[in-house]
């Protein structure tokens, strides 16, 4: 699976990192980002599902890898 955050509708809560700072930053704007080369999760990855459940704007994406 592919984890992405939409830029536009981030907000900047920051939850992401703070829950799951193996797969999420924080850029220098104050915004939410997936580390480089963690942009690939095995489907059904715990730490992924917990970031998206709790980003209150829903701007995390899980998706096809492809």
């Amino acid at each position: 699976m592919r984890v992405s955050i939409d830029r536009g509708l981030c907000q900047g809560h920051a939850r992401c990192a703070a829950l799951v700072p193996e797969l999420f930053d924080i850029d220098d704007e104050g915004y939410g980002v997936v580390r480089p080369g963690c942009e690939h999760v095995p489907a059904g990855d715990l730490q992924a599902l917990l970031a998206v459940d709790n980003c209150p704007e829903q701007a995390i994406k899980l998706g096809d890898a492809g």
